[in-house]
């Protein structure tokens, strides 16, 4: 079987971020591929991990990938002060006599960002809301293509890495199947505190959880970190904030320093985002009676990343430029307005003296105190009684269930069918069990030993 129908078959889609199918993405002819490496937010531990303990396997399936593509360069973007896991990489590289080249990146926010890393390797920017193929590059992170190498052997993605670190009596990694419950993994990391509150994924664009809520999520394919605070942590409490007062904030509250655009990772890429004007606009919002006006005005917000740099670091009156573009985005929407992209954006001038430090992100976010904490030893493997799995763990439409409740179902076998049009992903059982209740947007598996 080649690459792109076994990946298609697995399940493969992007582990750390979106869940882009991988054989979509893979099905491509590209100048470069780059993996990323580089961990793009603080306190995620997990690609570090496995580049420190699966080197071998990882440059195995990086081989595998960039020969399908036909690429003429392969790269591993990762940050230079992770000299352990450059360590292992080179080692498995002089082993394996792959052609992979390490490009050791600074400790800088957002790194991680896939047209940031681009930028930064092959010295192009991607077109606004474009993807990295629009310059001949493919970029995949480092779980994605451990899950590639895996599906070349007919092992289909059921089970997921992830780190859970914060108020935690030590930061560990888990190795536990796609579908248990989150509150399984931090019961796992022993919490330290009793009011707490979940960030799945990152602190600047993880999913914040607390409450009851907690018992109600479950591991994805995309899961990758999970972080432990306070319940009354700022980054909690920003989520409680309503947009509604967003707004108002932003109408009488902004200086029009700029700090939000000249620090925008995108806006120093060439991207036309300009997220001060946005926030300088909006109190004529409900004045811009045509189309035209509105795009004129706003257009610029669909650049937006959402990497929160704006938010979360920049705006010295606290303000919320991130939240404000969404917002924005979604008025464009319902307007039916795609604004016109830039297909050749050029980098600014001082690019470098513009990037934000990732120490210095962490002090600002009061993350001080979690970050540096060093990774236990090993991983730690989770068994949950029960699991559920979501038909929508990635871009696109979802799968459909082909299993119905009383039904036996074998740790790998298919549960959700990948729609025949479309972007779209097939989804596998993650443990040997008994079907106790399927619809179209999940499984609940019983699990019996195997």
């Amino acid at each position: 079987m080649d690459l792109i129908n076994a990946v298609k078959d697995a399940g493969v889609v992007g582990a750390g971020g979106a869940g882009f199918p991988t054989h979509v993405k893979l099905n491509a002819s590209a100048e470069c591929f780059i993996v990323n490496a580089a961990e793009c937010e603080p306190l995620i531990e997990t690609d570090k991990y496995l580049c420190r303990t699966c080197p071998d396997k990882l440059i195995k399936g990086v081989i595998e990938i960039a020969a399908r593509l036909g690429v003429k360069r392969t790269v591993i973007a990762i940050k230079k002060k992770y000299t352990s896991e450059i360590n292992a990489l080179n080692k498995a590289i002089e082993n394996l006599r792959a052609n992979v080249e390490i490009f050791a990146m600074g400790t800088f926010y957002p790194a991680g960002d896939e047209q940031t890393i681009v930028q930064q390797v092959c010295g192009v920017t991607v077109p606004e809301r474009g993807i990295p193929i629009d310059v001949g590059a493919v970029v995949d992170n480092v779980g994605t293509v451990l899950n590639v190498a895996d599906a070349l052997e007919g092992v289909p993605v059921t089970e997921k890495y992830l780190s859970v670190v914060g108020e935690v009596h030590e930061n560990i990694m888990l190795k536990t199947p796609v579908g248990t419950p989150v509150i399984r993994c931090i019961e796992a990391a022993r919490v330290t505190i009793d009011n707490y509150a979940l960030i799945i994924g990152g602190p600047m664009m993880g999913k914040v959880i607390k409450g009851e809520e907690i018992r109600s999520e479950y591991v994805t394919k995309t899961t990758g970190n999970i972080i432990v605070l306070p319940r009354d942590h700022y980054l909690v409490r920003l989520q409680d904030i309503p947009i509604s007062r967003i707004r108002l904030r932003a109408k009488s509250a902004c200086i029009q320093c700029r700090m939000c655009t000249d620090l925008c990772p995108r806006y120093m890429i060439g991207h036309r985002i300009r997220p001060h004007l946005v926030m300088r606009n909006l109190w004529r919002e409900s004045q811009l009676k045509s189309a035209f006006e509105f795009e004129k005005t706003f257009g610029e917000a669909m650049n937006c990343c959402d990497c929160g740099a704006c938010e979360l670091f920049s705006c010295p009156m606290g303000l919320s430029p991130r939240r404000v573009n969404v917002y924005i985005k979604d008025e464009l929407r319902k307007r039916s307005i795609n604004p016109e992209k830039n297909k050749n954006p050029v980098v600014r001038d001082n690019i470098d003296l513009h990037r934000i430090p990732t120490s210095r992100l962490v002090a600002r976010l009061g993350l001080s105190k979690y970050y540096g904490k060093p990774l236990a030893e090993g991983f730690i493997k989770i068994a949950p009684d029960t699991v559920r799995i979501s038909m929508k763990q990635h871009i696109g439409i979802p799968a459909m269930p082909v299993k119905t409740a009383g039904e036996p179902v074998k740790k790998g076998e298919l549960l959700g069918r990948a729609a025949d049009s479309g972007l779209s992903a097939n989804i596998h059982a993650s443990v040997t069990g008994i079907i106790t209740d399927s619809n179209e947007e999940s499984v609940e598996i019983l699990v019996s030993e195997e």
